[in-house]
């Protein structure tokens, strides 16, 4: 087989969050329709009380090594590397770390210095995570907006279809901080409540953090398990925060997920959407969903479940779809009752049963950048 047809499959995976520290549980409490979003009043992240998804305190006691950026995501890599099997250390093993704002926070507590400058980059923390679990090679870094964690995935995939590296380790994560509370505070993008994505009263998201590991093989001895079949990428080049009203351009990355992946609309038995429940958002990934002939399929988000967790929100998103499509399951929309965008989109709001061996993820974010993916039995 030529190293460029490699097929590409799932190994093992965590989701590490306020809903269960392992991806079963968190599975199982979205089985039950439980939502980590509730609401907080910490005056060290806002003077007003607000809603949002945030571990316990004390979940990460104050460490001098690893920040509570770094200590959730070496839980979660801990547990999906548990699952896999593999040893860390071999040279066929690549890091990839996907996240918005990583160590942010600490421009909040630390005086400003050199040191902390390179404290606060993202190459710094995942240099000392690939340390940690004794990773040979140099790690790599998605940072781009809220596709971070799709983009990830795609980009593993493709440097193991070139046959770089065996085994790709994807990991993902955010925390919520003062900084991150007030920027999206400054765009009135927050809301009051719990979310509701794609409804016609939705006003707004909610934030919330987590982590999220995918590992990913090229080795043959895993072809029974899920693959990852197809990836594309693309950028409105609209507005700094504001997305595309037409949605084309999104529906272009979906298009090129598909054909990538060799599949048709139609292969697609559900859809994990981005589903902010920001009044633009979903309008312009409905468009975009219509545009790509899958207006009649499923599709769920699970920001009212999770909260947007930024950096990790692919990845997560895409380890519970990969679950779901084990189980033959759509899990609902929490929070959506009544259709709030132009196009008719399926928005499942309740758990159904489906019988197609794929599914197809996406994402949008700041900056116009636009993301989907494509994974299959």
């Amino acid at each position: 087989m030529n190293k460029m047809d490699r097929d590409v499959f799932v190994v093992a995976d965590n989701v590490f969050t306020p809903l269960g520290k392992t991806t079963t549980e968190n599975f199982g409490n979205l089985l039950e329709g439980r939502s980590a979003v509730k609401q907080h009043a910490d005056r060290a992240i806002s003077a007003q009380p607000f809603f949002a998804s945030l571990f316990d305190k004390g979940t990460f006691p104050e460490n001098d090594h690893y920040t509570k950026f770094e200590q959730v995501l070496i839980a979660s890599i801990t547990d999906a590397l548990k699952q896999s099997g593999l040893k860390a250390p071999d040279q066929e093993n690549i890091l990839i770390l996907s996240s918005t704002k990583g160590n942010v926070s600490l421009l909040e507590t630390e005086k400003h210095s050199p040191e902390l400058n390179e404290r606060i980059s993202l190459s710094a923390s995942a240099k000392l995570i690939a340390k940690h679990f004794g990773l040979v090679n140099q790690p790599i870094v998605v940072s781009n907006a809220c596709v971070s964690g799709v983009v990830a995935i795609i980009a593993a995939m493709r440097l193991l279809r070139t046959g770089q590296h065996e085994n790709a380790i994807i990991a993902g994560a955010d925390t919520i901080s003062r900084f991150i509370l007030s920027g999206f505070e400054s765009f009135q993008a927050l809301s009051p409540g719990i979310c509701k994505p794609f409804d016609k009263h939705r006003n707004g998201l909610n934030l919330g953090e987590g982590a999220g590991t995918i590992i990913l093989s090229a080795n043959q001895k895993y072809s029974g398990n899920t693959r990852v079949l197809g990836g594309g990428i693309s950028n409105d080049a609209n507005h700094i925060s504001g997305p595309s009203r037409t949605g084309k351009e999104l529906s272009f990355a979906i298009d090129q997920a598909l054909k990538d992946a060799g599949v048709t609309a139609e292969d697609i038995g559900f859809i994990s959407a981005h589903g902010t429940a920001t009044p633009y958002n979903d309008e312009m990934e409905a468009n975009a969903i219509a545009l790509s002939g899958l207006e009649s399929v499923p599709l769920n988000s699970l920001k009212a479940n999770y909260g947007h967790t930024l950096g990790a929100a692919g990845l997560i998103e895409s380890i519970v779809s990969v679950q779901s499509l084990k189980e033959g399951l759509v899990l609902p929309t929490l929070g959506f009752e009544e259709r709030g965008v132009s196009r008719p989109v399926n928005v499942a709001k309740s758990i159904s049963k489906i019988t197609k061996s794929n599914f197809l993820k996406t994402a949008s974010g700041f900056g116009g950048c636009n993301a989907a993916i494509v994974f299959g039995k």
